[in-house]
């Protein structure tokens, strides 16, 4: 049997916490900052949990 490949963009973007769950980085922090409060962009940093319904195909991206 051969070995399943990681997906490259999708170990860019996602990785499993140690219970299982996968999590990604919030999305509009990159570029234009000047123009958004500085609440908006304590509210965008960290990680959060990908939705259930999308957790099983990036599971399989990654290869786990």
């Amino acid at each position: 049997m051969p070995k399943n490949k990681t997906h490259s963009g999708a170990s860019k973007r996602f990785k499993i916490s140690g219970s299982g769950k996968v999590l990604r980085e919030r999305a509009g922090i990159r570029h234009y900052l000047e123009h958004k409060p500085s609440s908006k962009t304590r509210s965008l940093s960290g990680t959060v949990e990908v939705a259930k319904s999308d957790a099983k195909k990036i599971k399989k991206l990654l290869g786990k």
